[in-house]
């Protein structure tokens, strides 16, 4: 066993309890792909109001009332990603939210009468949600900041725009881009740089490891594959921090710690009396009552009145929304999870020679938007973790407890579908992987060439900002899924076409109407300490 450098200092009070076994680090990625240059009332808005509406309000309000609570220790990884970091400070769009959540309440009136009390349950959480809100001026970031200081919250950073890396490492610049302009972001919007990254799709390639201790990133975490076949083979799998040859150290998913909350089919997001996701009443309304509150085509709007009620059960049939049931549910829930969690480590505990610890990493938006009760759940979770015997840490508690850590190479792997990279280059997304190489290697020859002018400067760095944009996973993802593929592939489409007007001004000295600059600028104006020499080619 070889030791590395602790990532941080270790935090007071974080000493094993003598009643735990073991510790769990429950870990939630924040994202959402750049929609500021949405029009007013589009799809993309509606992801980021419902994204606020059901999961970041919601969160904040269970992880502060249980910092406030002197009988809880609530503890949790949070990745917020530099796209959805820049959309929570943008004052024009967040201008917006309370409008739309008007639009909604007012549209509950309409709901059918034996959908009434799940239509006054989800009103009072509307106009609480709209409180809250209105108590912050509509400014969260000093929020989450305020919650890492107090220790609930350990705040790690991810790429810029959620590129897909090891599509990316063709261009190595692209990658340190990404990687730079996260932490710049980062440090200007929640006052200290990160030690700790969500890695896009927890997708590693080797050699990552090497530009994320150059940019001061010191741990992450990958699926369990890609610590189980590092090399050499981890002596405790997932069970314990592995330390790259770059001195990053990657802690790994452990599956039994998350199928219980993630999966809709096995796990407890399925349980009958929990909200049902698919029925909404955008699809169940008159579409004149849409047209009179300016939504003009049927989309979901976030407004569900109906519960799971069976496996299988069609659409059509489901039963009301039963809120207090399913409320019981969510104690009864954590609970059972926390004596899973209990019992694994205490199994754990007898046949190894350090503390276990278990990680249990989720997209942040499955607590609220695609699992209703997953908030309060969480609250649950904090309320119960000590009196089940379960120690509650931030990932960087694990790392700075002393332990030396093994010395393994991560084996190339990501926590999609197949588990590598197949989800992200195939036959409906791959077209864009050569576009992305050949803008980056423009981007990288420009750069080295030297900046020039204070305009061509200005106009380099928007230029980065929309390669950044066009790199985002989020568009290849849904060119995947199938669901909104032309609007991913316009993105796409978009940002490149940007992209490459900017260079030939660059180059050539060609006039770009001022009109259109000055979009650009006001749709893409994000990151805006963005630096060209991010860019500037290796070696």
């Amino acid at each position: 066993m070889a030791s590395s450098d602790t990532p941080v200092p270790r935090p007071a009070g974080s000493s094993a309890s003598a009643t735990t076994s073991g510790d769990l680090a429950i870990v939630l990625h924040a994202h959402l792909p750049y929609v500021r240059s949405s029009e007013p009332g589009s799809l993309e808005e509606d992801w980021y109001f419902q994204a606020l509406q059901e999961c970041y309000l919601p969160l904040l309000a269970v992880l502060e009332a249980a910092a406030a609570d002197p009988d809880q220790r609530p503890r949790l990884t949070l990745g917020l990603s530099p796209t959805l970091l820049s959309l929570l400070a943008d004052r024009a769009l967040n201008a917006r939210f309370l409008p739309w959540l008007a639009i909604r309440l007012a549209l509950l009136a309409h709901a059918s009468p034996e959908l009434g009390d799940a239509a006054s349950d989800l009103a009072h959480q509307l106009k609480a949600v709209a409180s809250q809100w209105e108590a912050c001026n509509g400014n969260l970031v000093p929020r989450f900041r305020r919650l890492q200081q107090q220790g609930v919250l350990d705040l790690i950073t991810c790429a810029a725009t959620h590129g897909y890396l090891p599509l990316l490492r063709g261009v190595p610049e692209a990658v340190r881009a990404q990687l730079r302009t996260a932490v710049r972001e980062h440090e200007r919007l929640l006052g200290e740089r990160p030690l700790g990254i969500w890695i896009p799709e927890c997708a590693y390639y080797e050699g990552l490891d090497q530009q994320l201790a150059s940019c001061g990133l010191r741990y992450s975490l990958l699926d369990a594959h890609g610590v189980l076949h590092a090399l050499p083979r981890p002596r405790y799998g997932v069970y314990a921090p592995i330390c790259s040859p770059a001195g990053v150290a990657f802690c790994a998913r452990d599956s039994t710690a998350t199928l219980p909350v993630w999966s809709a089919t096995q796990g407890y997001p399925g349980d009958e009396v929990y909200r049902e996701f698919h029925r909404d009443l955008g699809w169940d309304l008159p579409q004149e009552l849409l047209d009179e509150a300016g939504i003009t085509s049927r989309r979901p709007l976030g407004l569900k009145l109906h519960r799971v009620t069976g496996q299988g059960t069609a659409l059509d049939q489901k039963k009301p929304y039963d809120p207090a049931a399913a409320a019981q549910k969510t104690k009864l829930h954590a609970i059972d999870y926390l004596q899973g969690r209990r019992g694994e480590l205490a199994a754990l505990a007898g046949s190894m020679e350090r503390r276990p610890l278990l990680v249990a990493p989720f997209d942040a938006e499955l607590f609220g938007h695609w699992w209703f009760e997953g908030p309060r759940f969480l609250a649950n979770l904090f309320r119960e973790a000590e009196g089940q015997g379960v120690r509650l840490v931030h990932l960087r508690d694990a790392l700075a407890e002393g332990e030396a850590l093994q010395v393994c190479r991560p084996s190339p792997s990501s926590w999609g579908q197949g588990g590598y990279h197949d989800y992200w280059l195939n036959d409906t997304n791959a077209w864009v992987v050569p576009e992305w190489q050949r803008a980056s290697q423009a981007m990288v020859r420009r750069v080295s060439q030297g900046v020039g002018s204070s305009q061509q400067r200005d106009l380099l760095h928007q230029a980065g900002r929309e390669l950044l944009l066009a790199q985002s996973s989020d568009w290849s993802f849904i060119l995947r899924a199938g669901t909104t593929t032309e609007l991913a592939k316009e993105r796409i489409e978009r940002h490149l076409d940007r992209f490459w007007r900017l260079i030939d001004a660059i180059d050539n000295g060609t006039q770009l109407p001022e009109s259109w600059l000055e979009g650009v600028r006001r749709e893409d104006g994000l990151f805006p300490n963005i630096n060209a020499a991010d860019w500037a080619r290796l070696g």
